[in-house]
């Protein structure tokens, strides 16, 4: 499996989220499911089979959290980038519009309306290794468009 790439706060945010789903999560829907059983004709009670549902949803986060974190690699922050790479904040314009500001992530923290794109996502894979000044032509599904990297960061 390749590398994912996470900001040091992602690494962070997703460490606290397996310890909790790890810890507080499991014992809540265990209990469920304690309750449940106890509660008469296992077959009929749709409490058992949504917290059954939970318990797979819980343990299958689990474990694509624990193969993530094993495969990730924090990316430092630096400054005075020259070129786009993942960890960069890039200042982009197309033609016409407001500049908009990106900071590039890997695809698990990606999250475009809050300005974090993936460096595996059409905008980010052809932003990848520009410079300010550069045009960059984007493939996105719905048609090529051309952006300005104003500013990289």
């Amino acid at each position: 499996m390749p590398p994912s790439f996470l900001t040091r706060e992602g690494h962070q945010k997703l460490q606290e989220e397996l310890e909790y789903l790890r810890t507080r999560k499991r014992q809540e829907v265990a209990q469920r499911l304690h309750e449940a059983m106890d509660g008469g004709e296992l077959i009929e009670d749709a409490e058992y089979e949504a917290a059954k549902n939970e318990q797979a949803f819980v343990e299958g986060r689990i474990q694509e959290l624990e193969i993530l974190l094993a495969n990730a690699r924090v990316i430092e922050e630096k400054e005075n980038l020259e070129y786009v790479q993942v960890g960069a904040k890039v200042t982009i314009q197309e033609n016409g519009s407001e500049p908009e500001i990106y900071t590039i992530v890997g695809p698990a923290e990606a999250n475009p309306r809050n300005g974090r794109i993936s460096n595996e996502s059409p905008l980010g894979r052809a932003l990848m290794d520009h410079r300010a000044g550069d045009m960059v032509k984007v493939d996105a599904p719905g048609g090529s468009f051309t952006v300005k990297v104003v500013k990289v960061d």
